[in-house]
């Protein structure tokens, strides 16, 4: 069985060496270098890394059995081109839903749910933020990577911004590159606890923070949490409305076909 996933997420480096481990011949595709060293190297598991268009991805899955999008909840122009590529080849493809982590009933929850301040895109996320912190000249905490930053930092005011980004030098050289002070810059792995982010939110004075709908894995109820106990909102963007499998069903999905083809040989 051959199966081709374009990862990058925590969800993809699991499964990929999950179906290598059952005998699958697995490869991974990521964007970034950091990407690349996050998924590390295993039996069985062949690595491509770089941006890729939807020819491209064509052509690397030529001959697969099997294609798994498991790319961000965000990254949604990577998933209109491996769905594109994946019907232009004639392979099937698995859309890896990533789990929400939504609030549930309860009083403490419905503390969470009063931080939040939902918006549609990051336009919507910027505007609201400035209202609440432009005018008062109060730190905002970006938490939603480097791809986005640029647009942050001319839409909001940037000496206001102290952005956590993954710990690379790509991902560093953005936040110079944009204007963004090296003490405002907070470079580091996650997901992180609700300590550490209250921690962070303390030492920075920070009013507001912006980030993703990220879910369990990208640790967003403890950010809720940490908001909730700063006093401060949360300005979150929702996730983009995504049709696919959860992981559990993904891996199940995948172990069955490995197992029935192993029967039929």
């Amino acid at each position: 069985m051959k199966i081709y996933i374009f990862g990058g997420t925590t969800e993809g480096r699991r499964l990929s060496i999950r179906l290598a481990e059952s005998g699958a011949k697995v490869a991974v595709s990521v964007v970034s270098q950091y990407g690349a060293r996050q998924q590390g190297e295993h039996p069985g598991i062949s690595l491509s890394v770089g941006p890729r268009t939807k020819d491209e991805m064509a052509n690397m899955i030529e001959g697969f059995d099997l294609v798994i999008d498991a790319t961000h909840p965000y990254a949604t122009e990577a998933s209109d081109n491996i769905r594109i590529a994946a019907d232009d080849v004639g392979v099937r493809r698995i859309r890896l839903r990533r789990d929400e982590d939504r609030s549930k009933s309860g009083k403490y929850e419905e503390e969470l749910n009063r931080t939040i301040i939902w918006a549609k895109d990051r336009e919507e996320a910027a505007k609201l933020a400035m209202e609440r912190a432009g005018c008062k000249k109060r730190n905002i905490l970006l938490t939603t990577g480097v791809r986005d930053l640029p647009y942050y930092c001319r839409a909001l005011d940037k000496d206001l911004i102290y952005a956590r980004v993954l710990p690379s030098d790509e991902s560093i050289r953005v936040c110079l590159r944009e204007g963004i002070k090296s003490e405002n810059i907070i470079a580091m792995q996650g997901p992180f606890s609700a300590q550490l982010n209250e921690a962070l939110i303390r030492q920075f004075d920070i009013g507001i923070l912006i980030t993703k709908e990220s879910g369990k894995t990208g640790g967003f109820r403890e950010k809720l949490q940490a908001c909730r106990i700063c006093g401060i909102p949360a300005v979150v963007i929702s996730r983009p409305e995504e049709q696919g499998m959860t992981y559990e069903e993904v891996e199940a999905r995948c172990l069955k076909l490995i197992q029935e083809e192993k029967v039929v040989e």
